[in-house]
């Protein structure tokens, strides 16, 4: 079955609640960081999210489009690896949420490789 909305592909389902979660967590991160990592982490977690929606709508258009917002959600997940292990190595999130999270980002990553490829534009 085609997804017909952004919301029913189960990749973007999984970005978003993940996102929520981080944007609550990042909230209780010191004053000093709400303007450097915090924010940075919130970018890029919600970043995955837009593409998708922004690169589904475009896809009427043109299959490549798609591809090339799916692109960028994929390096927003590999980004959020890198963030999230900031984040527990300077002690903001415990190491079982870090685990967490990097193993829902990394499958969120497989998802969107996987959606790529099917759009295979020849």
């Amino acid at each position: 079955m085609l997804a017909r909305r952004f919301e029913d592909l189960e990749v973007f389902q999984r970005a978003y609640k993940v996102s929520l979660e981080v944007h609550r967590a990042t909230l209780e991160m010191p004053q000093i960081e709400q303007y450097a990592l915090a924010d940075q982490v919130r970018r890029a977690s919600k970043s995955i999210c837009a593409n998708v929606a922004a690169g589904f709508g475009r896809q009427v258009q043109s299959k490549a489009e798609f591809q090339r917002f799916l692109r960028m959600s994929i390096g927003s997940a590999d980004e959020m690896r890198v963030w999230l292990r900031y984040c527990f190595d300077l002690g903001y999130i415990s190491e079982s949420q870090w685990q967490s999270w990097r193993a829902e980002y990394e499958e969120i990553a497989k998802m969107l490789q996987g959606l790529h490829r099917s759009l295979a534009v020849d």
